[in-house]
């Protein structure tokens, strides 16, 4: 499966587990190696940088802005490996 698949049928899925949230797509552009995405849910964010496997080579910048945000919100890679684990870890995360 190609990323942008994963990345489409991802942010379904989150709007669906999240009913009311914002899914902003970040530009790689504009900030090299920020995260893919941020989930705005009620008075809580995380970020994730989606991947199409657990083998996907990360980008320059791409593990410092995880681990970053992940000391400040939430924020994680996911693929397709550790999918159900990390919407687990990030429901506990936007839900407490």
């Amino acid at each position: 499966m190609q990323e942008s698949t994963f990345q489409a049928k991802l942010i379904l899925e989150l709007k669906n587990k999240f009913p009311g949230c914002e899914i902003i797509k970040n530009d790689s552009g504009y900030i090299q190696g920020i995260c893919d995405l941020i989930i705005l849910y009620k008075n809580k964010w995380a970020m994730l940088e989606v991947k199409k496997s657990k083998f996907s080579k990360n980008q320059p910048n791409q593990e410092y802005y995880v681990n970053k945000f992940g000391k400040m919100s939430y924020a994680a890679f996911i693929y397709p490996e550790n999918k159900e684990k990390i919407l687990n870890e990030l429901e506990r995360s936007l839900s407490s």
